[in-house]
């Protein structure tokens, strides 16, 4: 497949960001690089937006949203999170802490008695962390399969754990999923109805959701893979595999401003909460792995560093915190092979030289 510069070359500012929030040159030097990456990608279309401590300075849509229809991607478009939206689960199991309903050295057979043995020594903190040995979706697991939660969990907790809990750290899909399970068992909601209650409708995070094919989504994108360097749409997967705990959401970059600034206070977590989550996991052995719960944490060039990436569906996502720094940057795009990650960095060292990409030296 072709594809014409003007497809790609589609830009939206929304009204309300002056020229005084994103200085020009700044603003003119990301328009410059992200339409270059977009056709040097491929990308059918994708939507960034950077903050200065919470508030969006410069937020952007490039390309399309929708191919077939001509739709231009907007700061308002909507993607799906893929496993960017942990995060969110996290902070949800973190209100259940601060709640009183549950502890992070809490077993999963508190939860779930029937698991077997070996769930005994995994804790909620083990399954925020990747440090369970609850493995990922095997090889053979049905994508297209309407499986119940019940299924789900059950998936989950017959197979054997790949390490003793604590030993190593593995990302694990899975321990997420279970995360969603606790979360139903402990609130008596199924998790993306605690998130809307208590993160998404007080916070202002209007367009944020569980995923659902069924629903009219406004502005939704679109989701594409190049097979064989030919542009097609995503692949399809059953409804309830796009609702588990492993980052199931619909998501903007606006939503994502919001979020961002909910994380400088203390509105919904508490200090010691964000404590927990941003800081790195310990082993058995005594060393700390740089993943807190939902977040990979760390230094980059000396800066203070909290990041995490999502990819499902012929999506890409991208949120990037500097917090010491007081800059984040969020990238959402619609296709499988983007490189949302490079895009981020490199965006956020154009706002300041000293943020340099972590793959720079």
């Amino acid at each position: 497949m072709r594809y014409s510069p003007l497809l790609f070359l589609a830009t939206a500012l929304v009204p309300g960001v002056s020229l005084a929030q994103a200085p020009a040159r700044f603003a003119q030097r990301v328009d410059a690089y992200a339409t270059a990456e977009l056709a040097r990608q491929r990308i059918p279309g994708f939507s960034l937006a950077v903050m200065r401590r919470g508030h969006i300075v410069l937020e952007r849509g490039y390309g399309l949203a929708n191919v077939e229809h001509q739709v231009a991607a907007q700061p308002v478009t909507v993607y799906q999170s893929g496993s960017l939206g942990k995060q969110f689960t996290a902070a949800a199991i973190m209100l259940l802490v601060q709640d009183g309903k549950l502890a992070l050295t809490d077993p999963v057979t508190r939860f779930f008695p029937d698991a077997p043995p070996p769930w005994n020594t995994v804790t909620i903190r083990h399954l925020l962390s990747h440090t369970s040995g609850a493995g990922d979706y095997p090889d053979d697991f049905d994508y297209r399969h309407d499986y119940t939660e019940a299924d789900m969990r059950a998936l989950v907790l017959s197979r054997p754990l790949a390490f003793l809990p604590g030993d190593s750290w593995a990302y694990s899909n899975l321990g997420y999923v279970l995360l969603g399970a606790i979360i139903h068992q402990v609130s008596g909601e199924f998790y993306g109805d605690l998130l809307r209650r208590r993160i998404f409708l007080p916070f202002g995070m209007t367009t944020a959701r569980i995923i659902s094919e069924a629903d009219i989504v406004p502005h939704r994108s679109a989701g594409y893979q190049l097979v064989d360097s030919v542009l097609q749409h995503q692949d399809w997967v059953s409804p309830v595999v796009n609702t588990t705990a492993d980052g199931s959401l619909y998501l903007t970059v606006r939503d994502m401003a919001r979020w961002d600034s909910l994380l400088y206070g203390t509105q919904l977590l508490t200090s010691e909460s964000f404590r927990e989550i941003t800081t790195p996991v310990m082993l058995n052995n005594g060393t700390a792995y740089p993943y807190g719960f939902g977040w990979r944490v760390g230094t980059a060039h000396g800066h203070r560093i909290m990041a995490h990436s999502g990819s499902w569906q012929g999506f890409k996502s991208y949120f990037v915190r500097y917090p010491d720094d007081g800059v984040s940057v969020v990238i959402f795009a619609n296709l499988a092979q983007a490189d949302v990650t490079t895009i981020a960095q490199r965006v956020a060292a154009l706002w300041d030289a000293g943020l340099k990409p972590l793959s720079e030296e």
